[in-house]
């Protein structure tokens, strides 16, 4: 959540407010920012992070690895442009755990 924001820093949030919008959200490796400040203080930050898991490697581990990549990235990014935040929490999934749409379902049964 934000925390301790100057009243430019929440001006200049509310202005750029479209932008950030929930149904604008996305995945991305540069990171998308959605918040509702006028409801709120919260914000979430998606990131995509490609596993680099190999032969052998700790697939169990992966999303823990990106869950603190994604923090470290949205923390940085933060301080970058001086917002203050408190009870940064991160998570992640990995795609192998997202229920298949019916079209891949089909495409798996075909073959």
């Amino acid at each position: 959540m934000f925390d301790q924001l100057t009243e430019p820093q929440r001006a200049e949030l509310l202005a750029a407010a479209a932008e950030h919008d929930v149904f604008r959200a996305e995945f991305t490796e540069a990171g998308n920012l959605t918040y509702d400040l006028a409801a709120r203080p919260f914000f979430t930050f998606r990131y995509l992070v490609t596993a680099t898991g190999g032969a052998g490697a700790d697939l169990a581990a992966e999303p823990v690895s990106a869950a603190a990549d994604g923090a470290s990235a949205a923390a940085a990014w933060l301080a970058e442009h001086g917002y203050g935040h408190k009870n940064l929490r991160a998570s992640a999934d990995g795609v192998t755990e997202v229920p298949q749409g019916a079209r891949a379902r089909r495409q798996a049964r075909r073959g």
